[in-house]
């Protein structure tokens, strides 16, 4: 790849984070909406990463008297940018596909690698009353210490 190249790709990532930027709070709103409507008080999503590669591990589900309940399956309409323009497109999504799509992306734009070498874990807390999403990340390393002694 030339520096052209790699400098046109740069913009096009950077045009692609900015339009995603731009549809978040709008995405985040049509997700809680659904949840709320759902009885839905609190969504937290599991992950886990190693050895280059990662997933989410679960996705547990709560109403508002701290039980367990099911995410809806009726599909939302949400925004999602484009690779190729970039432009947007308005999709259905189920609230899981939602859910899990943005847990990737938050972990992309805050902790990029999440799920090489030695990895992480955490979770992320959606809370529809408060209409926030937090994450509890760790992150895994191995450390060496090294001793040399001369007598």
């Amino acid at each position: 790849m030339s520096d052209n190249q790699f400098t046109a790709y740069e913009a096009r990532c950077a045009a692609v984070a900015a339009l995603e930027a731009e549809h978040l709070p709008a995405n985040k709103a049509s997700l809680f909406n659904a949840l709320t409507a759902a009885g839905i008080a609190m969504v937290i999503v599991g992950f886990d990463g190693y050895g280059d590669s990662g997933q989410i591990e679960s996705i547990d589900v709560y109403g508002p008297d701290n039980t367990e309940a099911q995410l809806p399956e009726a599909t939302i309409a949400m925004a999602e940018v484009t690779f190729d323009g970039p432009r947007v497109v308005i999709e259905q999504r189920r609230p899981r596909d939602v859910i899990e799509g943005m847990a990737y992306a938050f972990l992309e734009q805050t902790h990029d690698g999440w799920e090489n070498n030695d990895g992480a874990y955490g979770e992320f807390t959606f809370d529809v009353a408060a209409r926030s999403i937090a994450l509890d990340y760790n992150e895994r390393y191995t450390a060496t210490n090294d001793y040399q002694h001369e007598f």
